[in-house]
């Protein structure tokens, strides 16, 4: 495995100086990151659009707010879920198939060099069907699939329409311009209740500099 796959399962952050408005204050979870290039979710862009509305069966397991999120610029007609499946699980095994409409690398077996059964519990031989493993107990659903399979398991859903993508090598050049802050995601990231909040409180729990951060106004003239 290539040392450009070890950001998989971790977030951007969107640094003050970024000036695409796609990306303005944007936390992306990074669901894919290879030398083939990177695909990812932006966690804190709530639409209007209830998942009742799109994806009915869903619904029930989305948590709050159980809207439709924008996860990027890229194919906005299609959806993809992204799910927590908290550590502990037992039984269920097999290895699902996920037809999202967007690749996302690997089965999570191992990121940054730790196993995951050591990071959630879930040993990797152990995922539920309907779900397969992107980074510790974060995962993509396969919305083909009947969500009662999945039911009993999920910590937490999040559906997004659209993705974040980049081509070879161009994430690298955009963290080189500074672009970007690259922290650790934790699980509750995916289904903060309090999403347009998302931004600040991840800079706010990082132990070095990037916590002052979290205090840069809205509108840089405030300054």
């Amino acid at each position: 495995m290539t040392e450009v796959s070890s950001l998989t399962g971790r977030l951007l952050v969107a640094t003050p100086a970024l000036a695409d408005p796609n990306f303005d204050r944007a936390v992306v979870l990074l669901l894919d990151h290879d030398e083939e290039g990177s695909l990812g979710v932006v966690l804190n862009r709530p639409t209007p659009v209830g998942v009742a509305d799109i994806l009915a069966p869903w619904a029930a397991l989305a948590g709050e707010p159980g809207v439709v999120f924008q996860g990027g610029p890229v194919s906005l007609d299609s959806a993809l879920g992204v799910a927590v499946v908290p550590g502990g699980l037992s039984g269920e095994g097999g290895i699902p198939s996920v037809d999202s409409g967007a690749r996302a690398g690997g089965d999570g077996a191992e990121t940054a060099g730790v196993p995951a059964a050591d990071r959630t519990g879930v040993p990797s031989g152990d995922e539920p069907l309907g779900w397969r493993r992107v980074h510790g107990a974060i995962g993509l659903v396969d919305l083909e699939a009947p969500p009662e399979l999945l039911a009993a398991v999920l910590g937490s859903l999040r559906i997004f329409a659209g993705y974040a993508g980049w081509g070879p090598g161009q994430l690298e050049d955009e963290l080189v311009e500074g672009a970007w802050y690259v922290v650790e995601s934790e699980p509750g990231d995916v289904s903060s209740p309090d999403p347009e909040q998302l931004w600040r409180a991840v800079l706010r729990r990082q132990r070095n500099e990037l916590a002052m951060v979290a205090t840069y106004p809205d509108d840089p003239s405030l300054n």
